[in-house]
């Protein structure tokens, strides 16, 4: 069972698939398989992803300004160079330009889709009800999806990067986000996430706050490694006149027990994450072709403008709440149990 070739095809704008694929390349890696992460991420390219996933994962960055046919000749190349035994595609059962939906009923190898919220629209226009019947295995992970009870579909718990025990303690989270241990001062996170401009914005959004909040809170501006920084990872000089120098900090995930309130958007990753550790969260709902951040957000959670999310997370600092991830089991790792027992071992 262990030791079989695993191919994950996270091709997608953002950082929310190839975070995602990363969390179960990192778990199946660990129970031996030898893993490779596809991914066109305009992040990929700076981000250490070797770094976090360890041995035996490997990750191989397309341009993410290929065209349609260049899309499809690389896939076809990966797929040929691989041979995968085990293929995982995140989010898009067709390809992100179609170029899957040809191959896949060819293809002699389990296959295994990542199925999570889409926009209704996208789902009837590429008739992704029939493509789905391509996979053998739908893993739906840690929210509802078009086809969730489809019968070869089986619930997770949300694919998180790191593990409980890798994420920082309360006292050094906060030291890494330059706030000493004993200042009693609650700590405001910025996300900076999405795309380059989103990431830039939530810097003109941490300088506003910070603004607001004066001496009650200090406020951080987090980024992925990204032309935000130079190369140690300082702060570039082209960055938002009056906000606090962004902090290079990915993934984020290990310094959110240190965070007492976060805001952002409403993507995959940075919902779950403060979810599952228990941060309060003030978002806005970005748009996006096929993600609908708006129904992923509680009614809480969500802010329509750039001025109501200051003002919620103005309102909602304060003391963090106790922690509530005691209960948190890893979905990645249930995942790769899942593909083990459903398709491995027949």
């Amino acid at each position: 069972m262990r030791g079989t070739r695993w191919l994950i095809y996270a091709l997608g704008g953002g950082m929310g698939h190839f975070t995602r694929a990363c969390g179960l390349a990192r778990m199946a890696a660990r129970r031996g398989h030898r893993v490779t992460v596809m991914t066109n991420s305009a992040f990929a390219p700076d981000v250490p992803l070797e770094e976090v996933l360890g041995p035996g994962a490997f990750v191989h960055r397309i341009n993410p300004e290929l065209s349609k046919s260049a899309v499809r000749e690389t896939v076809e190349c990966v797929l040929d160079g691989v041979r995968p035994e085990v293929l995982v595609v995140d989010t898009f059962p067709r390809g992100l330009v179609g170029e899957l939906a040809p191959m896949l009923p060819g293809l002699r190898m389990a296959k295994v889709l990542v199925h999570r919220d889409l926009n209704p629209a996208y789902v009837a226009k590429f008739n992704i009800a029939e493509a789905v019947e391509d996979f053998d295995l739908l893993l739906v992970p840690g929210e509802d999806a078009p086809f969730a009870r489809h019968p070869r579909a089986l619930r997770t718990a949300p694919w998180l990067l790191l593990e409980q025990e890798e994420w920082l303690s309360r006292a050094r989270a906060r030291e890494r986000l330059g706030v000493a241990a004993e200042d009693p001062r609650p700590l405001v996170a910025v996300m900076g996430s999405g795309n380059e401009l989103e990431v830039r914005e939530a810097g003109d959004i941490a300088a506003r706050l910070q603004a607001e909040l004066g001496e009650r809170a200090p406020v951080r501006w987090l980024a992925p490694p990204g032309p935000w920084f130079d190369a140690k990872g300082k702060a570039a000089r082209n960055t938002v006149r009056g906000a606090p120098g962004p902090l290079c900090v990915w993934p984020a995930l290990a310094v959110m027990p240190g965070v007492d309130v976060l805001v952002g958007a409403g993507g995959y990753n940075t919902v779950q994450e403060a979810r599952v550790t228990g941060t309060p969260l003030v978002a806005l709902a970005r748009a996006r072709r096929y993600d609908r951040q708006a129904v992923r957000l509680r009614p809480e959670e969500l802010a329509r403008t750039d001025a109501e999310l200051v003002e919620r997370a103005v309102a909602r600092v304060g003391p963090r709440p106790a922690q509530t991830a005691s209960g948190y089991t890893s979905g990645a790792r249930d995942a790769v149990a899942l593909i083990e027992r459903a398709l491995l071992s027949a």
